[in-house]
């Protein structure tokens, strides 16, 4: 496979690629800039990364999880998706959160052709495993014990230190990724230190999360702090940014993700320019050592 080097040419000894999109936010309007940010990171996607293996979204895919907001979303991937690999989806607060549970959720489900709040998929000979809410919580994502249960089983399944496996969940865990500490008070899983305590036995995974929107280039967009517990990473926001000084910013960001058989190396795209965040580039050893 071929995929973009550090000039963003072509080159050879990628075994897996994907690109981590999260919070779009999108209106009913098509002309809204949340919906133009979109069309732009597929676009951009698609001209970067013409070989991937699919792109990952980490909630919040609507800003209300109205109907006309799915219509509109699936507009957009229907009429820019031409070349775009599969997609999977998790769902964010936005989506399925604020009331009206379970209607909100069964709407998410159908619109968006998914399973179960959680699922998991096999791409390339890689894991991907999509948590998600089972509570409608305004902000926090509230995970079952039989969630977290099967998470733990389905890390285990093929478990390889030298193969990471990939998760996705909307909400980061407390004093991880940037926005998620606790003056930033943009963390936000129930089951925090139950999902760490699963996270821990698997040194192989790494989580990728949404909902804070802080830009790539603040501090902590990776988190690896503790031996403990695997990689994470915020993913941003393709609809607008967030800043250090608890500010808005316009803006629209990502990741790119490839992986070899010694690493994974994750970039920070801009979406809104066209270029790669300098600032925002991370290499993750594997297998990780730690202190398991």
């Amino acid at each position: 496979m071929k995929t973009w080097n550090e000039e963003g040419n072509r080159k050879d000894n990628v075994l897996l690629q994907f690109q981590v999109i999260t919070d779009t936010h999108v209106m009913a309007d098509s002309g809204h800039t949340h919906n133009l940010h979109l069309v732009a990171a597929l676009e951009d996607i698609k001209q970067m990364a013409p070989d991937s293996d699919g792109i990952m979204h980490v909630g919040d895919i609507t800003d209300h999880g109205h109907a006309e907001e799915y219509t509109e979303f699936l507009r957009i991937w229907r009429e820019h998706g031409t070349g775009l690999p599969v997609s999977y989806f998790a769902s964010g607060n936005h989506d399925v959160g604020q009331g009206h549970w379970p209607t909100r959720l069964e709407a998410y489900l159908n619109a968006m052709n998914m399973s179960g709040p959680y699922h998991d998929h096999w791409v390339n000979g890689y894991h991907f495993i999509f948590l998600g809410t089972e509570q409608g919580l305004e902000l926090f994502a509230h995970l079952s014990e039989a969630q977290l249960s099967w998470l733990d089983a389905k890390l285990t399944e093929g478990e390889d230190p030298a193969r990471p496996a990939f998760i996705f969940l909307h909400q980061p865990l407390k004093d991880t990724v940037a926005g998620s500490y606790e003056s930033q008070q943009w963390y936000g899983v129930t089951q925090d230190e139950e999902l760490k305590e699963v996270l821990s036995r698997h040194p192989n995974a790494f989580l990728f999360t949404g909902h804070t929107h802080w830009e790539l280039e603040a501090g902590h967009t990776m988190f690896d702090e503790q031996q403990r517990l695997p990689y994470m990473f915020n993913a941003a926001s393709v609809a607008y940014l967030w800043t250090d000084e608890d500010e808005h910013k316009d803006g629209s960001q990502g990741l790119f993700v490839e992986v070899y058989t010694d690493r994974v190396i994750v970039r920070g795209r801009d979406f809104a320019s066209g270029e790669w965040l300098e600032n925002a580039r991370f290499e993750c050893r594997i297998p990780k050592q730690s202190a398991f």
